[in-house]
């Protein structure tokens, strides 16, 4: 059965460029972002990787650790990291998980038989420091992802899971956010200091409860 929203991620020991790891002693308690991609030496996975090595501090002031993973060998992918730190000009400090056997796939379903018999699809999941998966994406080979929209998850999710709220389409770190309806108004206005907007009696907005 393939994973869902709110399912505990599958733990794992696996071979990286980083050496011999064990997935939740890696993740530590903080948060986890595990993707996919379709194969080593292609074009679009070297801009993801590129991306992913460019925002490392970003992940890193949110406490999230990232690792890849693919079906080919250890040695593959550690000739393809030069590339990739040449081209982007980057530094790649995080593993890449060389799935030859395909546990990890498999377990995380990253392999879609109808898109590729053998390749993994670019999956992305998101994991909570209670190693619980908060967020699934899925994109075609073809198709680049937006780290910058990983990392804006990231932010909603922390919020989140913290506050009684919710965030809007486009929201963004630092604007205002959604309050949880199980809250009354009047409670929402001792609860949110900073404020209370009511646009509808369903639909109340106030500042960012951490800024």
């Amino acid at each position: 059965m393939s994973l869902r929203l709110g399912d505990t991620a599958p733990n794992f020991k696996a071979t990286t460029t980083e050496g011999e790891i064990d997935f939740y002693e890696y993740l530590g308690n903080g948060w986890g972002i595990l993707f996919s991609h379709p194969a080593d030496y292609t074009p679009v996975c070297t801009t993801e990787l590129g991306k992913t090595a460019a925002l490392q501090e970003e992940f890193a002031k949110r406490n999230a650790k990232v690792l890849a993973v693919s079906v080919d060998p250890l040695d593959k992918h550690k000739g393809w990291v030069n590339d990739i730190n040449e081209t982007q000009n980057v530094n790649v400090g995080f593993p890449l998980i060389a799935d030859e056997d395909r546990t990890v796939a498999t377990l995380y379903d990253m392999i879609h038989p109808n898109a590729s018999a053998t390749a993994t699809v670019r999956s992305l999941f998101i994991i909570g420091p209670d190693k619980v998966v908060k967020l699934m994406i899925t994109y075609p080979a073809s198709t680049g992802r937006n780290f910058q929209e990983v990392l804006r998850v990231l932010d909603s999710l922390q919020l989140t899971s913290n506050y009684s709220v919710s965030t809007p389409a486009d929201w963004k770190d630092g604007e205002d956010v959604i309050i949880g309806g199980t809250i009354s108004t009047e409670d929402a206005y001792t609860k949110f200091p900073k404020g209370v907007k009511v646009v509808k009696p369903y639909l109340r907005y106030t500042p960012q409860p951490n800024k």
